[in-house]
């Protein structure tokens, strides 16, 4: 999939949203990417990871991570197009870890697979976690990068099926707050 055709299909299935929305971050935006609007759909889902892993096919990828909650979906359907194996990170008490009995061999080699991102943040808590078990993070596929380019993963490359520079803003200094647009807070993980 081109670029162009991952943002068409983003835009006709509203999950890009324009307002004044509260991100995980902290950080307020003019625009959200509200994944579930795409990814309620197994045939779209299947297709943008697909697009995913297509990067990939030659990197001798062992296991597929996705953060908890839309990571897994696309975690699961990458690993699915890649033929490999897929597990998923949750927080305990705050902290960024595998569960359910989920683990990686040393050595193994890892895709880490995210939906939104914004800074990173998220991604780099699942890049420790991985290393931590033993793991080697081969690389980071995103289905967005709002980052602007600002996320930042090291010496692990990273590709995104879409990018889009989207303003965010410090509470402090958001130019729809002082214009008292309304707040959306969707899909804020309480991290």
């Amino acid at each position: 999939m081109t670029e162009q055709e991952v943002k068409v299909l983003l835009t006709e299935t509203h999950a890009i949203m324009h307002g004044h929305f509260l991100l995980t971050s902290g950080l307020h935006s003019p625009h959200y990417v509200e994944k579930f609007n795409v990814l309620q759909h197994p045939k779209h889902t299947q297709k943008l990871c697909e697009a995913m892993a297509e990067k990939f096919m030659d990197q001798r990828i062992d296991t597929v991570v996705g953060p908890v909650t839309g990571g897994i979906l696309l975690a699961h359907e990458t690993g699915k197009a890649l033929g490999t194996r897929a597990i998923f990170t949750e927080r305990e008490n705050g902290k960024m870890t595998f569960r359910r009995g989920f683990t990686l061999k040393p050595g193994e080699r890892v895709l880490i697979v995210e939906d939104i991102v914004t800074t990173g943040g998220s991604i780099k808590e699942v890049i420790e976690v991985v290393k931590e078990f033993g793991g080697v993070p081969v690389a980071v596929s995103m289905l967005v990068d709002r980052s602007g380019g600002k996320a930042d993963f090291g010496d692990i490359p990273h590709t995104a099926l879409l990018r889009m520079d989207v303003e965010t803003y410090k509470p402090e200094m958001c130019p729809l707050c002082r214009q008292g647009l309304p707040m959306t807070k969707r899909g804020r993980t309480g991290k």
